[in-house]
């Protein structure tokens, strides 16, 4: 496991890439977070835990460049929008951002904000980047009353393949999670699960980096396949191929 200081490094590295490079991820992060913002609504919805409908503050920890604060604050939700990472690479590309109300850089291990100082948190695709995801979710609830958790489960046949081993290496992945993993990390964090829900992914997110007209139709079947089978039998998906699993977390007393 890398240390912190390898982790900075890392992202520095990603966020600082060549411009053309970085539009087309600045792209992806920004079509990614549609569907992360559906996730974050759904849950809240679901749990309705705030009068209003809505937190009136949200903290993202791991903002990468704030692409799921801005799609928030579009549509109207989370209040006042608030952001930590750990790479100063992407916290001044996010706090240019006129969506999100401030932005900060942090240790990737302790919050600066005192005990419930936010009434939600958001761990969008960061666990499975860090060498304990329980302390860092145990920490994230320590300032946050309610935390919305999304991770991949790449604990299946097609994420054993070399080459999406290899994929996962390139983007900072340090956990293969299945369901059951993702769940005990929460327990070990002292949390429960109040709601949750899978996404097998949009038919635009498996077109993204295809090219060409035979790259997206191919892409296009693909996304079929999963949808249906993930709809009729959603066990037997998450062995085969990757799903996205995001929860709403309280504490468990």
């Amino acid at each position: 496991m890398p240390d912190p200081a390898q982790l900075v490094r890392f992202y520095d590295d990603a966020y600082s890439r060549d411009p053309t490079q970085g539009a087309v991820y600045a792209r992806w992060r920004a079509l990614s977070a549609i569907g992360k913002a559906d996730h974050v609504l759904e849950l809240c919805s679901r749990a309705g835990l705030w009068a209003g409908g809505h937190p009136i503050n949200t903290l993202e920890v791991g903002c990468g460049d704030g692409a799921l604060l801005c799609e928030l604050h579009r549509r109207g939700f989370g209040g006042r929008l608030s952001g930590v990472e750990i790479t100063e690479a992407a916290v001044a590309i996010a706090r240019d951002r006129v969506e999100i109300d401030s932005v900060s850089l942090y240790d990737g291990l302790h919050l600066p904000d005192g005990d419930g100082t936010f009434e939600l948190g958001v761990l969008s695709h960061v666990l499975e980047h860090v060498p304990d995801p329980s302390a860092l979710l145990a920490e994230v609830a320590r300032a946050c009353r309610a935390v919305i958790v999304e991770v991949p489960l790449e604990a299946n046949l097609s994420a054993r393949r070399a080459s999406k081993r290899e994929h996962a290496a390139e983007v900072g992945h340090l956990q293969r999670l299945s369901r059951d993993q993702a769940r005990l990390i929460v327990a070990r964090a002292g949390l429960r699960i109040a709601c949750e829900l899978e996404d097998p992914l949009p038919l635009e997110v498996h077109q993204f980096f295809a090219a060409g007209a035979a790259s997206r139709a191919t892409a296009s079947v693909k996304w079929a396949l999963r949808v249906g089978l993930h709809r009729l039998a959603p066990s037997l998906a998450r062995r085969l191929f990757t799903v996205h699993y995001a929860f709403l977390c309280l504490p468990a007393a």
